[in-house]
């Protein structure tokens, strides 16, 4: 479980430097230049990915609690909608105009959809890990950027295109969850 924590520590404290001390990106990247810290920031993701990954790996998971809506539709559906987001959060269309941190949004609905329907040990330390970094990243860029500017509209094909690419991105994940995670997407 130490590697476990280990990279989603790494992966929090990497992610949540440039919010909680601005400053300090600032230097690096007077230091060092942009693409060296883009470089470094890129690595530290890198190592937190893999600790991750192998630390869910090696990981005993213990029973915690009974999920509350285990084989339920509803977290499916927070999960669906989380991809939604995820994918609106790196192309252009109007969902961005509604929700000022899709990315964020998108991995404390996956974080709180898993937690829905797992109640083990390493769940807990893997989606709680990272829907609480989510809600702190969301607090500090927005104690940080101050007042949201709402993003012109795009033209409506826009929309669709990132819709096609969300359930595009929903049906591979459902084919591959259980090759990739080792869990079946739908219990039961």
């Amino acid at each position: 479980m130490t590697m476990l924590i280990a990279g989603i520590v790494l992966w929090s404290i990497t992610h949540l430097l440039p919010a909680i001390a601005p400053g300090v990106r600032a230097n690096l990247v007077g230091k060092f230049g942009a693409s060296p810290y883009k470089g470094l920031f890129a690595l530290d993701i890198i190592i937190a990915v893999v600790l991750i990954v192998f630390g869910w790996k090696a990981a005993v998971p213990a029973s915690i609690y009974a999920p509350p809506l285990y084989g339920s539709a509803i977290p499916m559906a927070a999960i669906m909608l989380a991809i939604v987001l995820l994918v609106a959060s790196s192309t252009p269309n109007n969902l961005r105009r509604y929700v000022r941190h899709p990315q964020m949004t998108a991995v404390l609905l996956w974080g709180v959809g898993h937690l829905l329907q797992n109640g083990d040990s390493r769940s807990i330390v893997l989606f709680g890990g990272l829907t609480i970094w989510a809600l702190l990243e969301m607090i500090l860029i927005n104690k940080r950027d101050g007042q949201w500017q709402r993003p012109d509209s795009v033209p409506f094909v826009k929309d669709i295109i990132a819709g096609v690419i969300a359930t595009a991105a929903i049906a591979v994940l459902i084919w591959f969850h259980t090759t990739l995670f080792g869990v079946p997407p739908i219990p039961g």
